[in-house]
């Protein structure tokens, strides 16, 4: 028999998550049936989203169950099979969960998919190469759509989404400003990632500050922004403007603890006729196969070079899941199982 440990969601944050709502559990991994396959995870994926899921109220994704596996993507490798599309040792990439082990019905379409690991590490398959980077790649790509020569920002730019945003829009010809917290992450999105300029939105301790700062970075105004994270950020970001502007609305983590967020300046929406448009990648499934291939070889050739922050076994999930909530990680947070 195969012990399988997993966090579930045991009770509901009241404001702030923490350690408290989740719970550690073991169970048996269950026999297979037909067309089954038991995944062991390598790599599972800790991500912002998780936290508006944790609450009851509606979202745009039905709340975490209690008392189930929290959600989340993984990556991992084949050690049993009754399909005949997997094979034990196939690497694969699927939503497996908090969880050391899944059993994952391979006849679902898009449950679990083979990944080459030959040129891209495991892991990124979580990140750059995953569900973080087809999110740069359609918001940029699909809704900001810019022209070479265009001013394109993106808050919270040393994570997974950003540095993913950073690598794509310059691939474009575009001039790109990053907004992160610290000397530290600022530096990682200007020296390593090639972004134009970063901005420290910790040294501002109001919206009107950061876009003093921003007018300096973005001389000729802003065409395009990728918004990850709300509240001060995208009202600064919405002074510097121009006309026609689009922002990709993807992340408010500045609200996932139930605040609301009012928006400083709404008017600037009708006065510079700018498109605002919110989106979940995971409903625009047909632009992945594209995405993949263009971010696979942004990784591949050295032009995207993504950090990740490791936590080591299942049971410092949850204090990294909290910790990447209040920017403590640096690049895409991963929890290492093996």
């Amino acid at each position: 028999m195969t012990l399988n440990h997993q966090i579930v969601l045991d009770n509901r944050p009241q404001g702030e998550a923490t350690v408290a709502n989740f719970k550690l559990v073991e169970a048996a991994v269950p026999a297979l049936q037909d067309g089954q396959v038991l995944v062991k995870h390598h790599f599972m994926s800790l991500d912002p989203y998780m936290r508006g899921r944790m609450n009851e109220s509606k979202s745009y994704a039905v709340p975490q169950p209690l008392g189930q596996v929290m959600i989340g993507g993984t990556v991992g490798e084949v050690v049993d099979s009754l399909h005949p599309k997997f094979k034990v040792g196939d690497q694969v990439v699927g939503m497996g969960g908090w969880q050391e082990y899944s059993v994952v019905d391979a006849n679902v379409l898009g449950a679990l998919r083979k990944v080459d690991t030959t040129h891209v590490p495991l892991s990124h398959y979580l990140g750059a190469v995953g569900m973080p980077g087809v999110t740069a790649w359609y918001g940029l790509v699909k809704i900001i759509a810019p022209k070479a020569g265009e001013t394109v920002t993106v808050s919270a730019a040393s994570g997974a989404v950003g540095s993913a945003y950073g690598a794509l829009a310059k691939a474009r010809g575009c001039r790109v400003v990053g907004i992160a917290g610290g000397k530290d992450k600022c530096d990682y999105v200007v020296q390593e990632l090639g972004f134009d300029a970063c901005i420290d939105y910790k040294e501002h301790k109001d919206y009107l500050s950061l876009s003093k700062v921003l007018r300096e970075a973005c001389p000729n105004g802003i065409d395009g922004h990728f918004e990850n994270v709300g509240g001060m950020v995208l009202d600064a970001v919405m002074l510097r403007t121009n006309a026609f502007a689009r922002i990709a609305v993807c992340g408010m983590i500045a609200g996932y603890d139930g605040a609301p967020l009012p928006m400083a300046n709404p008017a600037l929406i009708l006065v510079n006729r700018m498109k605002i448009e919110g989106f979940i990648v995971s409903e625009h499934m047909e632009v992945w196969p594209e995405a993949l291939q263009e971010l696979g070889t942004l990784v591949g050739t050295g032009q995207l070079r993504p950090r990740e922050s490791v936590a080591q076994g299942l049971a410092a999930a949850p204090e990294a899941f909290l910790g990447l909530l209040k920017g403590k990680n640096f690049g895409k947070q991963l929890v290492k199982l093996i």
